[in-house]
């Protein structure tokens, strides 16, 4: 019983260094920047299903003459279906590439957080809680 409470005061009588606290500080931008990553990464695999849909449903089209309108910024330029959809594809290539980015910008950070939290819990043990919350 005596040597539970010796090994609790001492973890407790832990000091924050500077080091230690630009740790935290690295640790908590990093989190938020993967949250915003991976947000995004939400938004641009809703915008590519989009595309998807919008392809799928120009290929079904029966009547080929029909020009189809095509958003440029503000504006709706009128396109043949074959120009619509090599749009399109070009469309969805791009925003694959930028999934593909913010994954391996969003893995970069995973393996930095990784690397703190091993330090962080070597020195602090489970008095600092580097989880995310799951709520």
């Amino acid at each position: 019983m005596a040597a539970t409470m010796k090994k609790t005061v001492a973890v407790e009588d832990v000091n924050v260094t500077f080091e230690d606290q630009k740790k935290i500080n690295t640790f908590a931008r990093n989190t938020n920047r993967m949250t915003e990553f991976k947000d995004e990464i939400e938004a641009k695999k809703k915008s590519l299903q989009n595309l998807q849909d919008a392809s799928d449903d120009l290929m079904m089209a029966e009547d080929d003459t029909l020009l189809v309108p095509y958003q440029i910024g503000d504006v709706f330029i009128s396109h043949t279906q074959e120009e619509t959809q090599e749009m399109l594809e070009a469309a969805k290539e791009q925003l694959q590439q930028e999934i593909k980015d913010l994954e391996g910008k969003v893995s970069a950070i995973q393996q930095v957080l990784g690397d703190l939290k091993v330090q962080l819990y070597a020195k602090f043990g489970n008095n600092i809680n580097l989880e995310a919350d799951e709520s």
